[in-house]
């Protein structure tokens, strides 16, 4: 469906409207090397906090029109064409960074509120964007993108538990951890018990009715963005649906779509007119 993935959305998709095409590559390739920045190579925390903040004064000059630093003229000139043809929020993309530089630090999260507020501007800046150059700012609409991009941030994490886990990256609430009497070096190690698939089936549960509050949004937006839409908010589910069909044991596989979930995707997408995801 598309021929480049960043982590929280698809881009450069064969159902993305030409129009905006070119704005959506910008973003992305402003998100995509600011994550690298925030979590490739063997660079030290500091020299990516330091990184970061050198990307984001090239993020002020781009959108105030200043001179670049050389090291990513073609990522900034690039968003500094489509801040200025699109009137990109310049908030958002400052969002953004502040989630890249929380990654780096690393910390842990005490309750689904501050996990939320991570995704806050880790997942939905992405969502508000796209609506933006779509043309779409109603308020239902930026409540289901906030509530779908969410959804897709937690739906990666509970994906990703068996991988992100060894890496010390560890998303899952203490509140969460404590409910269901897991210890954070049992979620680090990937030990796999009735415990760990009961706390991931109700965390797959939360991402799950997130997503389908969102899910909506999908039938407002007309033509190819709407279609590219639906098939996130099924991508999303379907995931989900793996996770359910190994009994939650994300700690030991990580499930992933594959070319035959397509048909599954493109029927279910199809659907949406009619009842619902």
């Amino acid at each position: 469906m598309s021929i480049e993935h960043y982590e929280n959305f698809p881009v450069a998709s064969v159902l993305c409207p030409p129009a905006i095409r070119p704005a959506v590559v910008a973003i992305y390739h402003f998100a995509r090397t600011a994550d690298d920045l925030a979590d490739e190579g063997h660079a030290t925390a500091a020299e990516r906090l330091a990184d970061l903040a050198s990307y984001r004064a090239d993020l002020v000059a781009a959108c105030a029109g200043r001179t670049l630093s050389p090291r990513w003229t073609p990522v900034f000139t690039a968003l500094a064409a489509r801040v200025t043809q699109f009137a990109l929020p310049h908030q958002l993309l400052h969002d953004l960074l502040d989630a890249f530089e929380q990654d780096v630090r690393n910390p842990p999260y005490a309750d689904r509120a501050s996990l939320l507020d991570y995704c806050r501007r880790s997942a939905n800046p992405i969502g508000r964007l796209l609506l933006h150059l779509y043309g779409v700012d109603g308020a239902d609409a930026l409540r289901e993108a906030d509530a779908a991009c969410t959804a897709l941030q937690l739906i990666n994490f509970w994906q990703d538990l068996s991988v992100d886990g060894p890496r010390g990256r560890l998303y899952v609430p203490e509140s969460e951890l404590a409910a269901h009497g897991v210890g954070r070096p049992e979620l680090a190690a990937c030990q796999d018990s009735p415990r760990s698939r009961a706390l991931v089936r109700d965390l797959c549960q939360w991402a799950q009715g997130l997503m389908l509050a969102g899910a909506p949004l999908a039938l407002r937006i007309p033509g190819r963005a709407g279609w590219e839409l639906r098939l996130v908010v099924q991508g999303g589910l379907r995931i989900l649906e793996k996770i359910a069909q190994m009994d939650h044991a994300s700690l030991l596989h990580r499930p992933k779509l594959t070319a035959f979930d397509l048909p599954v995707l493109l029927w279910r997408a199809a659907a949406m007119r009619r009842a619902g995801p």
